[in-house]
């Protein structure tokens, strides 16, 4: 049973299907989908660019880290957060019925 749907966004716009009519996304999908808007919307994206003080980037890593974990679908203590490079931050976390999920913000 389908208990999380949302409307697909790629691109920051809605996907459409072949007859102009939005793709939906449902569970594990829509989940690792509202955790990549929340990181974004959250402003904390906005803070780490340019950053160089590593203790700084840490700390918004793990605030980060905390906001997904606020997130009720998710499992507390497994989220995890990733700066791979200056422009990639890898997140990790298993939900609480779907299992994992991974985002790329």
């Amino acid at each position: 049973m389908t208990k999380y749907i949302d409307l697909l966004i790629t691109d920051d716009d809605l996907t459409l299907d072949v007859a102009v009519q939005p793709l939906l996304i449902s569970d594990r999908a829509s989940i690792a989908q509202d955790v990549k808007h929340l990181v974004r919307e959250s402003g904390l994206l906005v803070q780490i660019i340019g950053e160089r003080d590593v203790d700084a980037v840490k700390t918004i890593l793990n605030r980060i880290e905390t906001l997904v974990e606020n997130d009720v679908r998710i499992v507390p203590g497994t989220a995890r957060v990733t700066r791979t490079d200056v422009e990639t931050i890898f997140i990790t976390a298993d939900t609480q019925e779907y299992g994992p999920v991974e985002v790329t913000v």
